[in-house]
């Protein structure tokens, strides 16, 4: 692979909410449109992190190619040659990569991540399973079996992309040079024309992150929410007493999650966006407005979803899943003999 690689993807739990769409999708279909003639991109579906929480477990194929057409209908140009669509479950080189990869992973170091003990802590004790603290060393699996040097991520995946790094520079230098080092985060948000991660955050607890994990119906818009119902969860956000919009996330995050929900639906810097409502003391008309947009956004999108071709897609996945093997089991093989495995 002679150019650089982008690589992101996003679970099959569930259906992806607002969050997702603009926090990484958007971003993602966004540089895919920019870089596609000059990088390799690859937007895979990760079924088999889809197991570190709970989840349907009979539905979990069908919403994994759900995930796949979210893309397609988001813009992501599935017909350019450098372009690749794949699920992670179809190229089992992720999974040895994983344990290989854990096996120089201190248990200290995955203790120390944040998502598994504010996940942890959500589910309870009995919930809890070892993939779920085990997650961050497939997701670096996942990135360096391609040499991918950006992954454009949001800060609740800072953490696990250091980790990342810090595995590939370990076995490099016990082992030579086998893994590109990805970028790190600040490179990462400049990349993507974004200055600091983001986080979308709940319309009805807006101090905690939108979230398909987490029972908070009221707070989350499902990209398959039915528009109008969407409209109506921004129309009853959770806002304050303050009586008076400004972009001010530490006293006013709920009116500053609407004002950045607005700026990126419209594509517009969210200062351009504050700057308009900033000073007015009606949140009715800025809940309005950003109601107007959610269910715009969400009708285009569900209409061209409904459009797709199916076996087209699935003609495109199958082509993908065929390359990255091939790519990914090189990889592999080599840190394979690095360690004794092969001759």
């Amino acid at each position: 692979m002679n150019k650089e690689t982008i690589l992101t993807g996003i679970r099959s739990n569930d259906t992806p909410h607002l969050g997702n769409y603009l926090g990484a999708i958007q971003p993602m279909i966004q540089s895919a449109i920019k870089y596609s003639k000059t990088h390799c991109i690859n937007m895979f579906v990760p079924d088999l992190h889809s197991f570190t929480t709970p989840t349907e477990y009979d539905s979990l194929f069908d919403r994994t190619l759900q995930n796949i057409k979210l893309y397609v209908a988001c813009g992501l140009p599935i017909e350019h040659e450098n372009v690749n669509i794949y699920r992670q479950s179809y190229v089992p080189a992720h999974s040895e990569m994983a344990w290989i990869l854990g096996c120089f992973t201190g248990f200290g170091e995955a203790n120390r991540m944040v998502e598994f003990k504010d996940k942890s802590s959500q589910l309870g004790d009995d919930r809890v399973s070892v993939g779920l603290f085990n997650y961050p060393i497939l997701m670096a699996s996942d990135i360096l079996l391609y040499d991918a040097k950006w992954i454009p991520v949001g800060e609740d995946q800072r953490q696990h992309l250091e980790l990342t790094r810090t595995l590939a520079q370990r076995l490099n230098n016990q082992f030579g040079e086998i893994f590109t080092v990805p970028n790190d985060t600040k490179s990462q948000q400049k990349f993507i024309d974004r200055d600091s991660s983001l986080r979308i955050m709940s319309l009805k607890h807006p101090d905690k992150k939108m979230s398909k994990s987490i029972n908070d119906p009221a707070g989350t818009i499902l990209l398959n929410d039915i528009p109008s119902d969407a409209a109506k969860k921004v129309m009853a956000a959770t806002t304050d007493s303050v009586g008076v919009i400004n972009l001010d996330w530490e006293n006013q995050p709920g009116i500053s999650n609407l004002l950045c929900i607005s700026a990126l639906l419209s594509e517009k810097p969210i200062e351009e966006v504050a700057k308009a409502m900033t000073g007015k003391t009606n949140y009715g008309e800025l809940k309005s407005i950003v109601a107007g947009q959610v269910e715009e956004f969400l009708t285009n999108l569900q209409t061209k979803m409904k459009n797709l071709d199916d076996s087209k897609i699935l003609g495109h996945l199958e082509a993908g899943e065929k390359s990255m093997n091939i790519i990914a089991n090189k990889k592999l093989l080599q840190i394979q003999k690095a360690i004794g495995l092969r001759k």
